[in-house]
């Protein structure tokens, strides 16, 4: 506010100036006193609290204007991973040598939040910057699938600069001239989300050679047969496989799985048992059971987000697929378990209409269907708070807790495919379920060199094998490391490993 002054005296009319000039400069002052305020530890705690709370109420509100539903609090469940298992030597291995199993669930909002934390995973903001080289395979009937190397990562070693090893010498997770071969499957519609781009980056960054698989007519690669990818049929990840082998003979090869991919990839582990060439595999937020979850009501922005996405990606096609199904009425269908009825099950696509041919698809589809043939180590990782999968009370616990080839980690948060954790004074955030899996992969390698130590066949090379069966008359140095840890009881009953080679 100016105040007139010059009728005024001298004296006052300074005066006059100076309260302009303290006026004029009174905004700035308060910023000024609040800014460093607000540098107090106390009340920047304070009101971060307050507006972090004020945040959570709001996006309560809108989860209920969604009808999303709310997860239970995090202490309600344990806030370190479960780990079900078969007591076995590997098992007890992991226990020992896994320093992410003793992570702890992050609290406080929004790292507990279910909702955000699949938001994350699936729309959020990649970091890094991965360069990609793509091939095209043809399958056996004409089909064509991609393979996407990851070639390049910015910040990270060229991975040309390799180290080479002495001969019979092999390395897991670190730059050499044979590195492990990570075979990244991703969802059954082929979404490549920064979760998996943050896998695949970790993954490189750590020396791995990441290479993502893509089914037909998905993620840009070409349909030139009238033939879509079924939920669990493994045929073309079979001849993918069996390629990247011949591509890279002496390197090791391991699988792992985001979401819905899990159906392709147990079906993989089942139909070829000990004739897989994969080391280990893992499961993230996997399918476990397929028809469940298509016969299982998801929340509705879920549902239609799926929903509309595969439409999408249907609709591209639409005169190519018109030939063995209906397309206009499976771009009609309101559900994705008509949608899947109506192009596998029904019409052109094979078969009458009714309920016996769905059972006939699960038949052959559900990922699990062969799971007594699956010979190769397999981590399942998933939380309790999933909003796109079946409640935990659902899973197959007993399938866990008999065969000594799966094991499943059980979180309290992570949402679908999210498993972010907070940066660390100014870093970015880290996704734990990458450091898990990573960290999983090398202690089965460093179990099963082990293993070659102590029981390999005398002539044999380190470098041909690939299949994983069982003995149960002899037991490895490495369950005698962990004897005294072990009770007479599960002594008696534990499960020994042993490494068989081929010629």
């Amino acid at each position: 506010m100016w105040i007139p002054s010059l009728s005024l005296p001298a004296s006052a009319r300074w005066v006059c100036i100076m309260w302009n000039g303290i006026l004029c400069l009174l905004p700035s002052i308060i910023l000024l006193l609040v800014a460093c305020f607000l540098r107090l530890p106390q009340v920047w705690g304070l009101v971060g609290g307050l507006c972090r709370a004020a945040l959570r109420v709001l996006w309560l509100c809108v989860c209920w204007c969604l009808d999303l539903p709310l997860s239970p609090p995090a202490s309600m469940v344990h806030p370190s991973p479960q780990l079900l298992y078969k007591p076995t030597a590997l098992a007890y291995f992991l226990l020992q040598r896994c320093a992410s199993l003793a992570w702890s669930c992050p609290v406080g909002w929004p790292w507990d939040d279910p909702h955000l934390q699949t938001l994350a995973g699936f729309v959020g903001v990649s970091d890094k910057e991965i360069r990609f080289a793509r091939d095209h395979l043809q399958m056996g009937d004409g089909g064509v699938v991609a393979l996407d190397w990851a070639v390049w990562l910015e910040g990270a070693p060229h991975p040309r600069l390799k180290v080479e090893l002495t001969a019979g010498q092999r390395a897991l997770g670190c730059y050499s001239s044979c590195p492990p071969v990570l075979v990244v499957v991703p969802n059954a519609w082929g979404l490549v989300t920064p979760h998996l781009l943050g896998l695949c980056a970790q993954a490189l960054r750590q020396g791995f050679y990441p290479v993502v698989f893509h089914s037909r007519g998905v993620a840009g690669c070409p349909l030139v047969t009238p033939r879509l990818q079924e939920f669990g049929d493994p045929s073309d990840l079979i001849q993918a496989i069996s390629y990247i082998r011949s591509r890279h003979p002496s390197s090791t090869l391991l699988a792992i799985s985001e979401g819905s991919g899990s159906g392709v990839l147990l079906s993989y582990l089942g139909e070829c048992g000990s004739s897989s060439y994969l080391t280990a595999a893992a499961c993230l937020s996997p399918i476990l059971q397929g028809r469940l979850w298509f016969e299982t009501a998801l929340p509705s922005l879920y549902h239609w987000g799926v929903l509309l996405y595969r439409k999408l990606q249907l609709s591209r096609y639409e005169s190519a697929l018109s030939a063995v199904m209906d397309v206009d009425q499976v771009l009609g269908s309101s559900s994705l378990r008509h949608m899947e009825e109506l192009m596998f099950c029904s019409g052109k696509a094979g078969g009458s209409k009714g309920g016996e041919d769905w059972e006939v698809y699960w038949d052959r589809n559900e990922p699990l269907r062969d799971a007594d043939e699956v010979a190769v180590p397999v981590l399942c990782l998933r939380s309790h708070d999933d909003p796109l999968l079946p409640p935990v009370a659902a899973l197959p616990t007993a399938l866990f807790r008999s065969s000594p080839y799966f094991l499943l980690a059980l979180t309290a948060t992570g949402g679908h495919c999210g498993f972010q954790l907070p940066g660390t004074e100014g870093g970015s955030d880290t996704w734990w379920s990458h450091e898990m899996v990573l960290d999983y992969f090398a202690i089965v390698a460093e179990f099963l060199g082990a293993e070659e130590t102590c029981g390999m066949p005398t002539g044999t090379s380190p470098g041909l094998r690939h299949r994983t069966n069982t003995m149960v008359n002899r037991r490895p140095r490495a369950s005698q490391r962990m004897g005294d840890q072990i009770g007479s009881a599960e002594k008696r009953d534990l499960f020994t490993w042993h490494r068989s080679y081929t010629r």
